[in-house]
């Protein structure tokens, strides 16, 4: 199946309201059984349970975090969505907002095979510690 836009909004609408939610098992379940995941780059996450290890991580770091949905595009089985993630972080208890977008591949059951996504983690790490 190929997205047409408004299912490519709901698919991302749907991805930030597990965020949102405190849901890592709803984040994870929007990849297929056989996925690539990578932020800035970095090693490749390669399964849903990795996944929601991360989102997990990220959630216990940010008990209030909302993941907002900016924009989505959409060609074919691809997509792009931007986002802004605001919370409080739980251990140095400053407040953080930051902006990204990942790079979705889907399959014909419009789960993401691979996902590049990008932040500016040098921007994330100096919110976080307040400097």
């Amino acid at each position: 199946m190929i997205p047409d836009p408004v299912t490519a909004y709901q698919i991302a609408q749907d991805h930030c309201a597990a965020w949102t939610n405190q849901s890592p098992e709803m984040v994870a379940g929007r990849y297929a059984e056989q996925t690539t995941m990578s932020m800035n780059g970095g090693d490749p996450m390669t399964s849903r349970s990795q996944i929601a290890d991360m989102a997990a991580g990220f959630m216990a770091d940010f008990p209030d975090l909302v993941l907002a949905l900016d924009t989505v595009l959409v060609a074919d089985r691809h997509m792009i969505y931007a986002w802004t993630f605001e919370g409080r972080h739980k251990g140095s208890g400053n407040k953080v907002r930051f902006s990204g977008w990942e790079e979705w591949d889907l399959d014909d059951d419009l789960k993401v095979t691979k996902s590049l996504g990008w932040y500016d983690a040098e921007d994330y790490d100096r919110q976080v510690a307040g400097t």
